[in-house]
This record gives C-alpha cells, structure tokens and sequence, in this order.
C-alpha cells in the first residue's frame, strides 16, 4: 500500500465562522475498501477496577464515561472523529516523523480518539486524558486490517470545544499542545507546531537532544525537530481552500470544503478514498446545542451529512452499524487479519447503487446527486432554525432525528 494521503481536519472560530458559532470538519482518509460504521454509544457507569478492551490493549476503565457519537473504521474499538455530550469533539491524523512509529502493539491514536471523548467535559481535559494515557501505554500497532504488512504511525489531534482547540502531535509518548482561540486551523498529515506550545512533555526536549535532533542551543521548533529528513508530503492547498475562504466559515462551507477534490482535501485515488467524513457546530452561546454532522458512507462529494444531537433519549441507528462478529473477528484473534469479513452496514450497501449512478450514469447521476444535495439542505435548514430559535430545543423532537435521516436516505436510494 502507498504511504497514507492527506487527511485533513479543520476548526475555525468567530468572527471567520459566522453567528458565534465554532465549526469543526473532518475528512477521513483510508483504504478504498474500509467500510466506516457511526455509532452512538450512551453515558455510563462502571464497576470500580474493570478494565476496557481498546483495539489491540485494555487499560483501566474509569467510574463514568460520557455519551459520544463516534464515526470509526468497523474493525477497531476507537474512533477516527467523534463528539461527546458536553460538546467535545476530537479527530487525528495519522502522521511520519524521524522516530519510527511503533509496531508493537499498544494503544491506537484512534482509541485515544474515543478514550479522550469519554472522559473529557472540556477540550483542556481530553487533551489531558489522552497525553496521560499515552505516557502510560505509548502508540502502536497497525492501523490498518492488513495482513501481510503493519503500517504503523504516530498521532496528531484536533481537539475541540466551545471555546477553544487544542492541536496535540505526538511522537512516541513525547507530545507537545498549542491552544487555539480565534481564525482557522487545519492539521493534516505532517507536524504542523513550531516553537509556540502552550504545553509539552516534561522530558521532551532533553529526550530530543539525546537523539541528536536537537543541540540545546537557539529556539526550539517542534517541526524542525521532530519532522522526518525526507519529507515530502504537502498540505498546503488543502489548508489555503479554507484559510482563503473571503465569506465568514459556515457549516456549509465546511461541507464544500471537505468535497474539494481539486484541493486534494477529498481524496480519491488508486488506493484510497475519503472513507467517512464529520463536520460539527459548535455554539459559543450554550442556551444552543451542539450539533454533529456524519456521513456514515464513503467521498463526501457523493454523500449526505446527517444531523444529530446529543439529548438523554436517542434513537440508536443500526443501519449505519456493521455486523458484529464478536470474539471470531479476525481482527481480534491472533494471528491477526487472516480473513477480510464483510463489514457493509445497511446505509454503506444502499449507498453503493447511488456511487455507481454516480460515476456511470452522466444524467441520471447528476439527478441523483441534485436530489441527494436537496435532502441534506433540508436538514440544514431545520438546524438553521434549531440555532436561531429562542426557545429551548425539545429532547422528544430530536432523539431520532439521525435514525430518520438515516431511514429516509435509505428509502429515497432503494
């Protein structure tokens, strides 16, 4: 397999995203084949001492985890992108640095993803979690249901709430943070931080003059530090397709730029595709709730982005969850991956027909994609109106509202 794409992520606050609003998306670049489930999972209490079974590790569980709604690759525990019920939202990037990623196996980024929503009430407290996990446990393990080679990587995160973001990039269980409060930022597959960071590893400098990255003289740039010799990858025109943006950032906005494909911010190549996508609203005014957008289906320039919201009485939505294989699953038995079961949930396998009238039928795909692009501004618009209402939202109205969009795109495909 190639060495991973682009995979970008974006967040932008007011006054560039409009109406008081934060606004987060994010573009989930995997294998071509990889089926993404969405999946909510409710708040709850565990018994004290238990454990959680992440993807390939368990660690120890904590007395609550939050409720969170999770967009991942079906065959692992963690998540790519995902929000919880206090508007946190988290997505990573896997990314190179002169430090080989480890291959044994240990906890995810992507885990780290899921353990940070669970138990972070703010962005400063997911960022916590997951840098004390990551001293704890390291980084390792293949990311990907390979069999035949482990593509191992390490992390960088967007991490994100109503009032603040934090950009983490790790390298082992090395890290540094730098908080961001106001215009736009994008993280994609390479070291973005230079010598701001608001906070770091303890050990991280001496750890990097001990490999000779580093002579202990002049200021010190995380990038320049820890970034690969041979590094080639170029995220430039996927970052400017946002940070260009004349117009203040809306949800919209988001959207059209997670479906540029000229960017290269949507990708579609030989071997992989944007697999999944998830763009989030955060209201600075927390009368408003939050509200999270997935796709649950692959390339979002031939997906809807479906509305959800956090309220106690949610409607679970198996059709954007993939068969359960439990303990069979090769993906926890060892030798790992020894077979490849077939993962389509009930939306990914409707969705597949409109893909392929799609690319094979120039009229009847543009009609399709117009009626598809009608449907989700119809969902746009009754959030637009959830926002600007003055009254409070009323739970009843909206525990179902990702299940009946997920219900009326399967209809309207069959």
């Amino acid at each position: 397999m190639a060495a991973a794409p682009p995979s970008y992520c974006f967040v932008a606050f007011p006054p560039r995203a409009k109406d008081g609003l934060v606004v987060f998306g994010k573009n989930s670049a995997r294998p071509r084949d990889e089926v993404q489930e969405v999946v909510y999972f409710s708040a709850a209490d565990h018994e004290q001492e238990s454990k959680v079974e992440c993807t390939y590790i368990s660690v120890d569980q904590v007395p609550r985890t939050h409720a969170i709604m999770i967009s991942r690759p079906a065959w692992l525990w963690g998540a790519e992108m995902g929000a919880n019920e206090h508007g946190v939202c988290i997505a990573n990037e896997a990314i190179n640095t002169r430090e080989p990623a480890a291959e044994i196996e240990a906890l995810l980024g992507m885990d780290l993803v899921r353990l940070g929503l669970e138990r972070g009430e703010t962005a400063k407290e997911a960022l916590d979690v997951i840098v004390s996990l990551l001293e704890e446990h390291g980084q390792g393990g293949n990311y990907y249901e390979d069999a035949n080679s482990c593509h191992s990587f390490q992390s960088a995160y967007l991490i994100v709430d109503r009032d603040e973001a934090w950009v983490l990039e790790t390298v082992g269980k090395y890290w540094a943070a730098e908080k961001v409060t106001e215009g736009v930022r994008c993280i994609c597959n390479r070291l973005s931080l230079t010598t701001k960071m608001d906070a770091e590893h303890p050990e991280l400098r001496s750890y990097a003059q001990s490999q000779g990255w580093w002579t202990g003289e002049g200021e010190f740039n995380f990038s320049e530090v820890f970034s690969p010799v041979e590094d080639h990858l170029d995220c430039g025109a996927g970052k400017d397709s946002l940070e260009k943006q004349e117009e203040s950032i809306t949800v919209q906005t988001m959207m059209s730029t997670l479906r540029d494909k000229a960017s290269g911010v949507c990708i579609d190549s030989e071997s992989f595709l944007t697999t999944a996508s998830g763009v989030s609203v955060l209201p600075q005014n927390r009368s408003s709730p939050c509200i999270h957008y997935f796709t649950g289906t692959p390339d979002p320039s031939r997906s809807i982005f479906k509305p959800f919201i956090f309220v106690d009485d949610v409607k679970l939505v198996p059709k954007t969850q993939s068969p359960c294989f439990g303990d069979d699953d090769p993906a926890r038995k060892e030798p790992r991956f020894q077979e490849k079961p077939d993962r389509r949930h009930e939306l990914y396998k409707a969705h597949e027909w409109a893909r392929a009238i799609i690319e094979s039928d120039q009229e009847q795909g543009r009609k399709l994609r117009s009626t598809m692009l009608e449907l989700e501004k119809q969902g746009l618009e009754a959030m637009e109106e959830i926002l600007t209402s003055s009254e409070p939202l009323d739970p009843a109205e909206v525990g179902d509202l990702f299940y009946d969009c997920v219900d009326t795109e399967i209809k309207f495909f069959k």
